[in-house]
């Protein structure tokens, strides 16, 4: 968003909008500056997505157009203004799990402040782009990242993102199990599919889990989510950090 003046303002105006319908409101725009980042807290945004991808020593090797530097400037900017940082990580882009989860991790968690939430995205790869046909993550890798971020960020929120409609219910639950408390669900993320809400909520409904709702949608406790709503769920199977899984879009 850097030096684009008339396009911080119309997201300014449709953050102001989302606010007014009682929701919260969380984006994600790339690199942001301290004052484009306090016109958003002042316009109401609860959150700033920005990933960190992987960890320093592998982000070379997949992205050249910003610096590792220049993205956790970002996040501070996000953090001065107020904001709720959402920060996490792509498996599967080549990287050492080993030694490249653990750098992605060690960075989020030696911040000043832990992120709000953190983001666990399994690679889609998609045709025509030079990760089409990477190898896929397997499971227990994913899993450790989760159990490796839930016991150095105890209060943070972990998503399971982009990806999660290639894994089996069964692997969603080993996730869950490990320390992940939410999901994005909808069918359509940015650039992949992701599993629907009907879907989800059949899958939470088999292993007791209740959708409550966050504090911000309470004025519409009456409706259905739909695509991309935000959605709190009571965990009655445990292991989970305070008993709750979110659900948001």
């Amino acid at each position: 968003m850097k030096g684009r003046k008339r396009g911080i303002q119309n997201i300014v105006e449709m953050v102001k909008g989302v606010r007014a319908m009682g929701m919260e409101a969380c984006v994600t725009l790339g690199m942001l500056d301290k004052e484009q980042a306090k016109q958003l807290k002042e316009a109401g945004l609860t959150a700033y997505n920005h990933n960190l991808d992987t960890s320093r020593e592998h982000y070379s090797n997949i992205i050249t157009t910003r610096s590792y530097d220049e993205r956790l400037q970002t996040i501070e900017n996000v953090r001065e203004a107020g904001i709720h940082v959402c920060s996490g990580g792509i498996l599967g882009l080549g990287e050492v799990p080993e030694t490249d989860h653990v750098g992605l991790i060690y960075t989020l968690a030696t911040l000043p402040e832990h992120p709000e939430s953190f983001p666990v995205n399994k690679l889609v790869p998609i045709k025509g782009t030079p990760m089409f046909g990477q190898e896929p993550v397997k499971v227990d890798v994913l899993v450790r990242c989760i159990a490796t971020a839930r016991l150095v960020m105890p209060a943070t929120i972990i998503r399971l993102a982009a990806g999660r409609v290639t894994m089996p219910e069964s692997e969603q639950m080993l996730c869950f199990m490990a320390g992940a408390n939410a999901i994005f669900t909808g069918e359509k993320m940015l650039t992949t599919d992701c599993n629907g809400w009907d879907e989800d909520k059949a899958m939470f409904s088999r292993w007791g889990l209740e959708p409550l709702r966050t504090d911000a949608s309470k004025v519409i406790e009456n409706s259905e989510p739909e695509h991309h709503d935000q959605v709190i769920l009571d965990d009655h199977i445990g292991g989970t950090v305070g008993g709750q899984l979110q659900a948001h879009g």
